[in-house]
């Protein structure tokens, strides 16, 4: 019985296991809603001036086609989580958003979609490695 439960549990996946444990990681309850409608993105929109400093970079480097200092930077997005708008693949693509003191890539990005990556259509914001988005705003 209790291999069956283990086995039941793995196969629900990661997302499925902390919401059962009562592991609060994000908004959960805006990820659920986003799965359940993928046209949604997960939590309000963020102004370009609310974005951290780094992200504010990142965003500027996009529209200047870059250099961009991690080597995966730009490359297609699948949008595997399906809490961006549904989109051809290649519409999106990523971009990491540098996290002072982090060796690593670490968990913030920005995610665009558009034809011509330094034309976005729209941008997403997600500072805990796609488990949420927000949409990036321009404001006057």
């Amino acid at each position: 019985m209790l291999n069956s439960n283990l086995m039941r549990r793995r196969s629900l996946g990661f997302a499925a296991i902390a919401v059962s444990l009562g592991l609060a990681w994000g908004s959960c309850t805006n990820l659920v809603h986003a799965k359940a409608n993928p046209e949604a993105v997960s939590t309000a929109p963020i102004s370009l001036q609310e974005l951290p400093k780094e992200g504010q970079e990142t965003y500027r480097l996009i529209l200047l086609g870059g250099p961009f200092r991690y080597e995966k930077d730009g490359v297609v997005f699948g949008n595997r989580e399906r809490l961006l708008p549904k989109a051809e693949r290649g519409f999106y693509r990523e971009y990491t958003v540098r996290t002072p003191g982090e060796k690593s890539r670490g968990a913030r990005r920005i995610v665009c979609g558009g034809e011509q990556p330094s034309l976005p259509k729209q941008c997403y914001y997600t500072q805990d490695h796609y488990a949420s988005f927000r949409e990036i705003v321009k404001t006057p």
